[in-house]
């Protein structure tokens, strides 16, 4: 690897059907000089030879895992071989609008930014609707409370978390000319940079989010710590698991199934809930009800649309069925992963990225 003073670290969002695709525009599209490590999630033996290819010829590094881990796990394991002053973490299923990394690294330069993220697209075609252009999550007075470190104004009272992203499935050229670069409460981890030394402050990535919302628990963290994190609207990419995304293939259904478990969803949501105090709102309520929903529409709503002719009632009858069939499988999928890594969630990894030891190979 050279001296750069960007290390680019991949890792698998929640399938691996688009990491050739998002592989190939990150070299095509970046001209920004970076090292590489991507983190080889127990991929399938078709991606992982295909990898191992690339790592030779372009000369990356690549870390093998040959048990499934949740993202963040991943970019902790990735980060443990980062030496340079900025990471970037990408995920698996992105592609990159030109001079994407640029813009970023031009960023932190110019502002000082702990953190700074590109302006998220969303599923084809590439780099024209809006998914995450930055975000907040409380209203000014309580973050500015927040942001020092002081607990809830009233000793009676838990944080709200009210997260609003805006612009959300909008076309970008109807709002570019809003897209400013500008501090923001958060940004997500389809593509966003770091100042590693962040880390020796806060301890690495909390692996008690193992699903949901650890974009968000990090730049709390950060904010915490008296960082600051930028939304950089001139750097763009594009998430290809949004839907109308395509169906899953096969080899990607064993990862999908824990990534989205309702064992990891539950103690992720908990985790949550008790580290920063929060009030269980009306968006907690909604998820603990919903457990597995993610799962419902990417397995069992596709499978109903060929039963319409059982009639309506029939019809319900058996998405029922089939929703409390798929919740059993779930639950021997995670069993599985249990008895093979002896950690079923992440409920009891400790914080900070102190992992459990998982076989890892390096090329």
């Amino acid at each position: 690897m050279s001296n750069s003073q960007v290390t680019i670290v991949v890792v698998p969002r929640e399938r691996y059907q688009f990491a050739r695709e998002s592989l190939e525009s990150l070299y095509e599209n970046t001209a920004f000089g970076f090292d590489l490590v991507y983190v080889d999630n127990n991929s399938p033996t078709q991606l992982r030879r295909y990898l191992e290819t690339q790592a030779d010829l372009k000369g990356f590094k690549l870390v093998r895992s040959e048990h499934y881990l949740s993202p963040n796990q991943a970019r902790n394991f990735g980060l443990r071989n980062v030496n340079s002053k900025y990471v970037v973490f990408v995920d698996n299923d992105v592609v990159f609008a030109p001079n994407w990394l640029t813009a970023l690294v031009d960023c932190t330069e110019a502002t000082g930014a702990t953190v700074v993220g590109s302006l998220v697209c969303q599923y084809q075609p590439f780099h024209e609707i809006v998914h995450c252009a930055g975000g907040e999550y409380m209203s000014a007075e309580e973050y500015a409370e927040f942001a020092q470190g002081k607990p809830h104004p009233s000793d009676r009272d838990r944080w709200q978390i009210n997260e609003k992203t805006p612009y959300q499935n909008q076309r970008v050229e109807v709002v570019r000319d809003r897209l400013h670069r500008e501090p923001t409460g958060f940004v997500e981890f389809h593509a966003m940079l770091v100042r590693t030394e962040i880390f020796e402050q806060i301890g690495m990535l909390d692996e008690e989010f193992p699903c949901t919302k650890e974009y968000l628990d990090f730049c709390m963290s950060v904010t915490r710590a008296g960082g600051t994190v930028y939304l950089e609207p001139s750097s763009v990419v594009t998430f290809l698991t949004h839907p109308p995304a395509p169906a899953l293939q096969w080899s990607d259904l064993p990862y999908f199934m824990l990534r989205w478990s309702d064992a990891w969803e539950l103690s992720n949501l908990l985790h949550f809930q008790q580290k920063w105090n929060l009030v269980e709102s009306k968006y907690f309520q909604r998820r603990y009800k919903k457990l597995g929903i993610r799962r419902q529409k990417a397995f069992i709503d596709p499978l109903m649309t060929k039963f319409t002719f059982l009639g309506n009632e029939r019809h319900k009858w058996l998405k029922k069925s089939l929703i409390k069939l798929e919740k059993r499988l779930n639950r021997y999928v995670t069993n599985r992963y249990q008895r093979l890594t002896g950690d079923l969630s992440q409920a009891n990894s400790p914080l900070k990225g102190e992992n459990k030891s998982v076989p890892i190979q390096t090329t």
